[in-house]
Order: structure tokens, then sequence, then C-alpha cells
């Protein structure tokens, strides 16, 4: 995304009925902000939008902006989405300028990969923490974090610092949290399923 420049227009006129007008012409209000710099009202192609939001980095992809008639061009990501709650149509989109030579913190997700060992005998997987915030320069702001959990077994723990990470990235916050920990079955549970299991042959046995 960061090679391909996105031709948009300024924005002259705001308000909710400015806004539907927009919209009906396949265009999303949005707004650029960032680097000391005035925020500046814009409108993108919705279409343009939906295929930066689907492309492998998503809502961490770094873009590059160009405003129609000028040679106006800013690196940016995209920093909030706004979608109706019933039909998700794509209502405003906040874009953040950033500095190339300069890094940026943003929040990544992270992605369990694997079944857990723990989880195979019968234990249950605690997402715990979801997205991580690091440090890095635009050019390498991560999709996602894979974090491998196979090895995981019941009662394991997995932290912050016992992953990889690209020595691109600098983590922020506490780097002891906790990703995920494989639960084991309490004892309300367990009986649960003993039970179970006795009443299922008694019942066969009846039919």
């Amino acid at each position: 995304m960061s090679q391909e420049i996105i031709t948009i227009t300024k924005r002259e006129t705001t308000g909710k009925g400015a806004a539907r007008a927009f919209r009906r012409q396949g265009l999303v209000p949005a707004v650029i902000y960032g680097l000391n710099e005035a925020p500046v009202a814009i409108t993108i192609p919705a279409k343009t939008v939906a295929r930066i939001l689907a492309s492998e980095t998503g809502m961490n992809s770094l873009v590059h902006l160009q405003r129609e008639g000028t040679d106006i061009k800013r690196h940016v990501i995209i920093k909030d989405v706004q979608r109706d709650p019933v039909t998700r149509r794509l209502m405003h989109v906040d874009f953040m300028r950033v500095d190339p030579n300069h890094k940026v913190k943003v929040s990544v997700p992270i992605v369990l990969k694997g079944t857990p060992a723990g989880v195979k005998e019968g234990g249950i997987l605690e997402f715990v923490h979801r997205q991580i915030e690091v440090e890095c320069l635009p050019a390498f702001i991560p999709s996602h974090i894979d974090v491998a959990v196979e090895h995981l077994a019941v009662g394991d723990t997995l932290r912050l610092d016992q992953i990889q990470l690209d020595s691109h990235l600098t983590v922020l916050g506490d780097i002891h949290n906790v990703i995920c920990v494989i639960q084991g079955k309490t004892e309300e549970e367990v009986a649960e399923g003993e039970a179970a299991e006795v009443a299922a042959p008694a019942a066969k046995g009846k039919k």
C-alpha cells in the first residue's frame, strides 16, 4: 500500500446532509490530522478504503495520499473507522499523518496459532490480551503478530516477554502481561462430566 498514491479530495462542505450526499456518490467523509499540522476534511472513495481494510496489513496499512489538483502528499495510517451499526456501511474514517523516518505507536492484534496440548486434554484456553502496543517505523507496522500455542499444557501461562518479536518492534507497556493461559476444568465441571458418562449407559439400557 505504501507505494500506491491515492488521490483524495478536500471537503469544502460538512454536516450530516453533506455526508449523506457524499456517501450516495460512493465517497466516505474523512479527516487527516497529526504532525502538528491543521486537520483537513477530505473525501475518499469507499471502495478504496474497503480495499485497504481488506489488505494483509488492514488498519495498520501505510497509505500515501495526494490531494487532488495539488502536489500535497502525505503518508498516513488509519486510526479509526466508523460504521453504521446495522448495515456496517463505512460512515467516516480518521487518517493520521506519519513521518516515514520517525517511529509511531500502534496497537497490533495477536493471533494464536495451533491448538494447545492442554485444550486437547480437556483444558480451556483463556485469551487474556488480544492486542499489544508497539513502536516502530511506519514501514514495519505488522498486520498482526502470530503466537504459537501448541506446546501449552493445562496450567501453563504465556507472557508477552516469552514470545519472539521482530527486531524492528519495541513493545510498550508491561512485558510481563499474560497473553493466554490454559485453565483446567473446575471440580464442578469434572463432576458434571463424570455424571453424564454414568447416566449415558443407564439411559441406553432403559431403551
